[in-house]
């Protein structure tokens, strides 16, 4: 029931600790793969006490509405098994994500995401075949709807695709009687160097309040946000949208700023003899590799904002349940993207030859 929402809250939350915190900055930073491993404990632990608070909400949501029968048992003890199960559920998802990571190909928790969203296809399927069946909607609208859908999935492969590439020259440098460097190569940053990550994150501390309403069902505070912030209510649908667009757009900057560091990469070149061509090494690298940054970072995140909202934009419009929307897209298609890069990878270092023919 509680899927691996606890786990990308709790991702969520020690990554923004890791920048807020010194310590676990230098834990991040400086620790190594013991600081990742203690990092990544934390982590768990966290994981484990948001199912717990999850897990009573929605008990308390259920419970609300009669659905739990204690059947004689006492209603403490029918809760506790209740809370633990669903937090056994989602720690459960965890450990599988973290076992396709040390054993599988790809990001363990994409990959689970990425299941649910593709086991929803056949049901999304048979609804439009329902609706149109039924006259709700008509051939134009699903060929419309269609052609959307490929768009949208054209541009997400062109976006995650999307590269700028810094070219970068190492001068030439005699050590006894080798000669090292002279090279040309370049640095690739990708439109969208953060993935679907500020999509979730933005999803994530969106769904928040709504959660916060399972513990009080029926009071005003679930009257409120369920007008304001609900993707279901009105004007709470337009609200929803617009502090989703700004979250992604938010958090778009900063994991790639978490990612990508100018002043390390500036730094490294120069330690390395290496330069951009027209560029002085040093503070103007780091300048000129931040502008560039922030021009590209500004498209992707605009494009994530885009994606994200305009399903909700046609199904207001059009009054169209679209039950496959521009963010499960995205994250699918980024998720493909990603496994089939990884097995490339595989493939190349283990037999030379690649995966795709």
């Amino acid at each position: 029931a509680l899927s691996i929402q606890p786990y990308i809250n709790s991702s969520i939350i020690i990554q923004l600790l890791t920048v807020a915190i010194p310590a676990l900055e230098r834990l991040a930073k400086e620790g190594g793969e013991e600081g990742r491993k203690k990092i990544a404990s934390i982590t768990r632990y966290t994981t484990v006490a948001i199912g717990l608070i999850q897990g009573f909400g929605y008990y308390s949501l259920i419970n609300s509405y009669g659905l739990v029968d204690t059947e004689g048992l006492p209603a403490l003890w029918v809760g506790i098994v209740i809370v633990l199960s669903f937090t056994a559920g989602s720690a459960f998802l965890m450990w599988l994500g973290e076992q396709i990571n040390d054993k599988g190909v790809g990001n363990g928790i994409s990959l689970i995401i990425f299941s649910g969203i593709v086991a929803r296809i056949p049901s999304g399927i048979r609804s439009l075949s329902t609706s149109l069946s039924d006259g709700a909607i008509s051939v134009i609208t699903l060929v419309i709807l269609v052609v959307l859908a490929v768009l949208v999935i054209a541009g997400v492969v062109l976006i995650q695709e999307g590269q700028r590439r810094i070219p970068v020259q190492y001068a030439k440098r005699v050590v006894g009687r080798k000669m090292y460097g002279g090279q040309s190569t370049h640095i690739p940053i990708k439109v969208n160097q953060s993935g679907v990550i500020p999509i979730i994150f933005s999803l994530s501390l969106l769904s928040f309040p709504l959660t916060i309403t399972y513990f009080f069902p029926d009071t005003g505070f679930t009257d409120w946000v369920t007008k304001w912030l609900s993707p279901s209510g009105n004007p709470g649908v337009w609200v929803y949208g617009v502090l989703n667009v700004i979250l992604i757009i938010a958090f778009t900057y900063f994991y790639t700023g978490v990612t990508f560091n100018p002043k390390e990469v500036a730094n490294n070149m120069k330690a390395n003899g290496g330069f951009i061509p027209g560029i002085r090494p040093g503070q103007a690298t780091e300048d000129y590799l931040s502008k560039v940054m922030s021009r590209i970072t500004i498209v992707g995140a605009i494009f994530l904002a885009v994606i994200a909202t305009l399903p909700t934009i046609v199904s207001v419009m059009s009054s169209l349940n679209i039950h496959f929307g521009g963010t499960s897209l995205l994250i699918a298609v980024g998720v493909a993207l990603e496994t089939v890069r990884a097995l490339e990878n595989q493939m190349l270092m283990r037999n030379y030859q690649g995966f795709l023919k």
